[in-house]
């Protein structure tokens, strides 16, 4: 082949391994098809690509490559590179110009030596140390620092050994060779910083997306945990369907780029929460605001007893007025002077007795709220009429001023049939989706997340269209949003850090969701493949307490279907 068809030939090469490195993502690849194109192009028979790490000020292996001793270490290898970094300058600071590479990157200039044992003004004992050790001859260096658009030296490449196309023979790096690698530097070096540029854009969308968590986290621990959990739990479940080989989701693919979205949904899914009151976000109790009310109620039944005992004295001592053998308890009936001391007696029993069951009695209506305040079980709508005949005690406040025992805000708190939460804040709670939409929508997203607002947004709606915001059916959501349901959901039954209830047990959360199934409410081929990929004990082993992850009897599942 003609010199001239030669060099055509190898630009061409140059310009398919530019589009190459354009294309090129994870950066341990690039870093690896980088060095692999300099060798081609050159025919170099080996080769190194160091970093430069600027805080350290030293050049780290990253790509190392011998074809004659079948060396491969860094990269795709997964050998890992076990050689010290370079030292760019000495303890005293100043630059080591000795080596060949450092004296590439402190000065930006292009090193060509035709032959390392001949060459002077470098230090290569090292270079012959390896040789000595392998066996290998290491004689033609070709070293070429890469510049960002900075112009700062973030690496560099050295290629060793230019081998003769007709013979195999050592030979120089030609000029053709230095000009066409330092063209590949170049867009290397571009091709390097835009990846660089883009993974600390990520990392800095992430830690932004962090820190709006943490502000969640600040305001609620509970949700905070939420938030960290479900797109663990999103993940497994997306994962196992990924997996599956069989079913209505056989045909289900995806991609890195999916879970890499997937996983900022899962971050971001209760991202409005920001908005929610805190007091509504961990109301413990029914009454529970900035504080548990239940006290106060505690304060009005010792008032209420006060108020028993001080009739029962008045009315005694009015009786002793007109009985001079009565004692100071005696005549809260209607006594006068003829009446014997025994009937007396009598009386002071029986108003002593109809003390005691008022007393008895408001301590029963006391015990009584405050277990409705808990919230723990479904209320009766006996229990709810109880409330509201406590609520019609009178009482005297600190202001003399009487009124009903329960304020309209206490009976419609105290009578939730179901949970702490009232029919207002509940509202408030399920807005924060609708704030969660709103913030997500606003972003404008690239077009590799661009599904993010649909997966964060879709995780309380519903496969048979009641769910919320927007009710949508099961076939107009995709079916990673339809995993985020089923993660939130069973992050919620078994979460053990919430300050109303505890953390479900396995069979006690897969019966709910079972059930939900079977109402509408899940998707139930990602059910299917939940139970049967055993999706649910990964997760347990990793998040749950052992108490409980209990033996789990698969086949009594509402709704299970183990035939893929």
């Amino acid at each position: 082949m003609h010199s001239s068809d030669n060099l055509l030939h190898r630009l061409k090469d140059l310009n398919e391994i530019g589009i190459a490195l354009s294309q090129q993502r994870d950066l341990s690849s690039l870093l690896e098809t980088i060095l692999v194109a300099a060798m081609r192009i050159t025919h170099a028979d080996a080769g190194t690509l160091y970093l430069h790490e600027q805080q350290q000020q030293v050049l780290r292996f990253e790509i190392l490559r011998n074809n004659t001793l079948s060396l491969a270490m860094g990269g795709t290898s997964g050998v890992p590179i076990t050689f010290y970094p370079i030292q760019l300058y000495d303890e005293t600071g100043n630059p080591n110009q000795a080596m060949v590479v450092s004296h590439s990157a402190l000065s930006g200039e292009t090193v060509n030596i035709p032959d390392a044992y001949r060459a002077e003004g470098y230090d290569f004992s090292g270079t012959k140390k390896f040789d000595a050790k392998t066996g290998y001859r290491s004689k033609s260096f070709l070293t070429v620092p890469m510049r960002n658009h900075e112009n700062e030296v973030i690496g560099v490449l050295q290629l060793i050994n230019a081998l003769d196309q007709k013979n195999s023979a050592i030979i120089p790096f030609s000029r053709d060779d230095q000009q066409l690698l330092e063209s590949l530097a170049s867009q290397a070096a571009i091709a390097l910083t835009n990846r660089h540029l883009i993974d600390q854009l990520e990392k800095l969308f992430e830690a932004f997306i962090q820190l709006i968590n943490t502000a969640i986290d600040d305001k609620s621990p509970y949700t905070g945990g939420h938030c960290a959990r479900v797109p663990e739990l999103t993940m497994m479940l997306a994962e196992a369907v990924n997996r599956t080989k069989s079913g209505p989701l056989k045909d289900f693919v995806m991609t890195d780029k999916d879970r890499h979205e997937l996983k900022i949904a899962g971050l971001l899914h209760d991202c409005g929460k920001i908005t929610t009151p805190v007091h509504v976000v961990d109301k413990a109790t029914k009454l529970h605001t900035l504080f548990d009310r239940i006290h106060l109620l505690d304060t009005r039944f010792e008032i209420l007893k006060r108020d028993a005992e001080i009739a029962m004295l008045r009315e005694g001592a009015s009786g002793a007025a007109g009985h001079p053998s009565a004692s100071p308890l005696r005549g809260l009936r209607a006594l006068s002077s003829n009446i014997s001391p025994a009937s007396v007696g009598e009386q002071e029993a029986a108003i002593r007795a109809e003390y005691d069951a008022r007393i008895r009695q408001l301590d029963d209506d006391r015990e009584f709220l405050r277990h409705c305040n808990i919230g723990s079980e479904a209320m009766s709508a006996q229990a709810q009429e109880r409330v509201r005949q406590i609520a019609s005690y009178q009482w005297r406040d600190g202001d003399g001023k009487t009124g009903n025992f329960l304020s309209e805000d206490e009976v419609e708190n105290l009578t939730i049939r179901s949970g702490t939460l009232t029919a207002a804040e509940r509202q408030i709670i399920n807005h924060h989706i609708d704030v969660t939409i709103k913030m997500l929508e606003s972003l404008p997203w690239p077009r590799h997340l661009k599904n993010v607002p649909e997966y964060a947004g879709g995780h309380h709606e519903r496969m048979d269209g009641k769910g919320y915001p927007r009710g949508l059916t099961r076939d107009q959501m995709s079916v990673l949003a339809r995993v985020m349901g089923i993660a939130d959901i069973f992050e919620a039954l078994t979460a053990k850090d919430r300050p109303y209830k505890k953390g479900k047990t396995l069979t006690e959360s897969l019966n709910i969701l079972g059930k939900f199934k079977l109402g509408g409410h899940i998707d139930p081929d990602l059910f299917d493949v939940f139970i049967r990929e055993k999706v649910y004990l990964d997760y347990a082993k990793q998040f749950l307490a052992p108490e409980q992850i209990d033996d789990v009897d698969v086949s009594r599942i509402p709704g299970v279907n183990l035939i893929s």
